[in-house]
């Protein structure tokens, strides 16, 4: 694109700073895409690095009149291609907005700007004693925006709640450059639709968040950890059930699959014993040392009840520490496993969630999954909330591969959704997942969403294409029904 179009033009004059209007087609490259797969990223003419929310405002005031599309992005760690750009765009990155702009101890909050790290903020209010719960693998370099568009999770939401459970307000720039204030900062209120929680997970696509507001929690205390080891998924499913039909709420209830258990033991994973079919993570987190060890006896219990062969329980937050780092190698342990192998070895951490009492069910689903389509296929994830990642390992550069991962994800959407789960529980739809939105939702609730769509977007220009494609959709008839 040349220099002197209008768009630049204005560009220029609303990010007057040097370095916050990119169009070098390296960097325009660089933040082209975030880290999906199966997903191709379109083409910017721009990416515009705001600082301030008048920026925003301005930025999106003239693509608004241009009609001109806007990405916004964060950090770009997404993995359901929310934050890749579409031909002719312009990119809004807020990464460069990453100011905490206050914390208020009295009433449990603080204020803070989209492009503030997860990990900034945590460590932020830690200073005052008190703990922002949600805790996304990627904690360390995801932004609280990007959290925010994807209604992120973690480890510990299975006691602690997910990202909207904490988001008490947002400050907001419309498509056509209009500010907006939602949701309060008191502890309670019901006045008017709830516009807060409708923008979080709505991933970009009705707004850009440039301001949030979040509860925050006392500072947690020191946690105790078990490990146990299973010889079929089935009885590490009933020590699931168990634990939580017993009322325990354990702070973290982390299950590894027979093919990520091993993959953790090759990468020196000592706690682990190889061969088992599955394995269960609990962190306790109860309010003294006494009580957390009562429930991690109470839970190991359980456990040995549904089948358990191998049991560490920890004493200290020493060896808590440890019997954790086992969950935490997982990603390192794939990533070793990824590179002895030939050709472009990706790995591809794909997020669904079924009802608890199907979490075995549906491993060994995947399990089956994974041999049909000779791949390799490492599940984990949550199963005190029943939210799985299975981990599809494979060639890029093997179309054959490549094939048949694309089917072998497909499959286990659909295994997920006939266990009566979800399509997603923590990562979003963007484009990855856009097909499969529309099959999990009927279509009165389908086009709902578009309406809500249309009525905040017009002019389709806000990350137009992610979570709902509405230039593929029926236009609405005047009495409001689809036409057929």
């Amino acid at each position: 694109m040349s220099t002197d179009t209008p768009l630049l033009a204005r560009l220029r004059a609303a990010l007057p700073e040097p370095g916050a209007l990119l169009t070098d087609p390296g960097q325009l490259t660089a933040h082209a895409r975030d880290a999906a797969p199966f997903s191709e990223p379109g083409a910017p003419v721009a990416v515009a690095l705001p600082r301030t929310a008048d920026q925003v405002a301005a930025v999106l005031a003239a693509t608004h009149a241009l009609r001109v599309p806007v990405v916004p992005q964060g950090a770009r760690t997404g993995l359901a291609g929310a934050a890749n750009a579409v031909d002719g765009c312009v990119v809004l990155n807020t990464t460069r907005m990453d100011r905490i702009l206050g914390i208020d101890p009295a009433n449990r909050l603080v204020r803070c700007e989209p492009g503030v790290t997860t990990k900034a903020l945590a460590g932020a209010v830690a200073e005052h004693g008190l703990c922002y719960p949600p805790d996304p693998a990627s904690w360390e370099h995801c932004t609280i925006g990007g959290n925010i568009a994807t209604g992120a999770g973690g480890i510990c939401c299975v006691k602690y709640g997910v990202t909207a459970d904490y988001v008490l307000g947002l400050d907001l720039v419309l498509p056509d450059g209009r500010r907006l204030r939602t949701g309060r900062d008191t502890a309670k209120g019901v006045a008017g639709y709830d516009l807060t929680r409708l923008i979080v997970g709505s991933e970009g696509t009705l707004a850009v968040v440039v301001g949030a507001t979040l509860a925050l929690r006392p500072a947690r205390p020191p946690a105790l950890a078990l490990l146990a080891q299973f010889p079929a998924l089935t009885a590490a499913g009933n020590a699931v059930a168990a634990i939580t039909a017993a009322g325990h709420l354990p702070s973290a209830l982390e299950l590894l699959d027979r093919a990520t258990t091993d993959a953790v033991v090759a990468h020196g994973g000592s706690l682990l014993k190889p061969g088992s079919a599955a394995t269960l993570i609990v962190e306790s987190d109860a309010p003294d040392p006494a009580a957390a060890a009562r429930e991690l006896a109470a839970i190991g219990r359980l456990c040995t009840g549904a089948g358990a062969l191998d049991m560490v329980t920890a004493t200290t937050t020493e060896e808590s520490a440890q019997v954790i780092e086992a969950r935490r190698l997982v990603t390192p342990a794939l990533r070793a496993l990824a590179a002895t192998l030939p050709g472009r070895p990706t790995a591809f951490i794909e997020d669904v969630a079924v009802p608890r009492s199907e979490l075995a069910k549906f491993v060994g689903t995947i399990e089956e999954i994974a041999a049909r389509h000779r791949l390799r296929i490492f599940t984990l994830g949550h199963a005190g909330d029943g939210n799985l990642h299975p981990t599809v390992v494979f060639d890029e550069a093997d179309p054959d591969e490549f094939r048949r991962a694309q089917t072998a994800y497909d499959d286990i959407m659909a295994a997920g959704l006939a266990l009566g789960g979800t399509s997603t529980g923590e990562h979003g739809i963007g484009t990855l997942k856009r097909d499969w939105l529309a099959r999990e939702l009927d279509p009165v609730a389908l086009e709902l969403q578009r309406g809500l769509k249309r009525l905040f977007d017009p002019g389709n220009l806000l990350n137009p294409g992610k979570v709902l494609d509405l230039a593929a959709a029926p236009a609405p008839s005047a009495a409001g029904a689809v036409r057929p």
